[in-house]
């Protein structure tokens, strides 16, 4: 099936691995050129040569920190000039501090707000001008299932999540007036380096092992295992692409029916 995605341009935040390199060299795959951005400017640069390498296609590395307006804005507008439009935006970057609500501090909770929600809001308030003026694009906003089944080992990431999806949806409906479709997709765990540091903090609040943090993790799974990159890049290409033109304010569920009640 051809997506349509040949000379489109996709902007990829936290692309430089995990998810977001998985988003990016999908993309690539398709024909799409792709900038990728993250605050590690070597890991990022590395990232943007693999999936050069791999597909053939051209990447364009940004490095810069979702929390700091101003290095968003220098993202986009690079991006832009390199490639003088924006077609699709895949938020993807952030990760907010795991904890029950006695153990968050205010700190973590700033955390959670400032780079996994609003480091969302600021890359779409960024590149929505530019869809504007060429008459439509895609932002496809990776978020979790926290935000529709909320845990409360999970707290703040539950609560920044909720809140993506809150603006999925309201843009969603604001903005498809424009041609502008905004979705949004929520995994629940993936093999990334991030699950590895969110099943040892499970595995500590529980006070037992990570093999039967994980063990438990599978098991609230009806799969019987954890998501891959690939399985949640596979998602996003097509949300992203002209054959999703219906598609606009879905929340998509992408976590092999999860039970969360069984990390108990």
């Amino acid at each position: 099936m051809d997506l349509g995605l040949k000379g489109k341009v996709a902007l990829v935040t936290g692309g430089s691995k995990g998810i977001g390199k998985a988003v990016a060299r999908g993309l690539a795959e398709e024909g799409a050129k792709v900038a990728v951005c993250a605050r590690d400017k070597a890991t990022l640069e590395a990232a943007a040569q693999d999936i050069a390498r791999a597909t053939g296609a051209e990447v364009f590395a940004a490095a810069g920190d979702l929390t700091r307006p101003a290095d968003v804005q220098h993202i986009v507008d690079a991006t832009a000039a390199r490639f003088a439009r924006i077609d699709i935006l895949v938020n993807n970057a952030g990760a907010a501090p795991g904890g029950e609500i006695l153990d968050l501090t205010e700190e973590d909770w700033q955390k959670a707000i400032q780079l996994k929600f609003m480091g969302y809001v600021r890359c779409i308030k960024a590149v929505i001008p530019h869809m504007l003026k060429q008459g439509g694009g895609r932002i496809v906003n990776i978020v979790g299932n926290d935000g529709v089944k909320p845990i409360g080992i999970e707290l703040s990431p539950s609560a920044a999540n909720a809140a993506d999806l809150a603006v999925t949806v309201a843009l969603a409906e604001q903005y498809g007036r424009r041609n502008i479709c905004v979705n949004a997709i929520n995994p629940g765990p993936v093999a990334t380096e991030r699950w590895d540091q969110l099943i040892g903090g499970i595995a500590r609040l529980r006070k037992i092992s990570v093999d039967e943090a994980q063990k438990r993790a599978e098991r609230s799974i009806p799969l019987g295992r954890i998501c891959t990159p690939e399985e949640v890049a596979n998602v996003a290409v097509f949300v992203a692409s002209g054959r999703a033109s219906f598609m606009n304010g879905a929340l998509i569920t992408l976590d092999g029916g999860q039970r969360k009640a069984l990390l108990d």
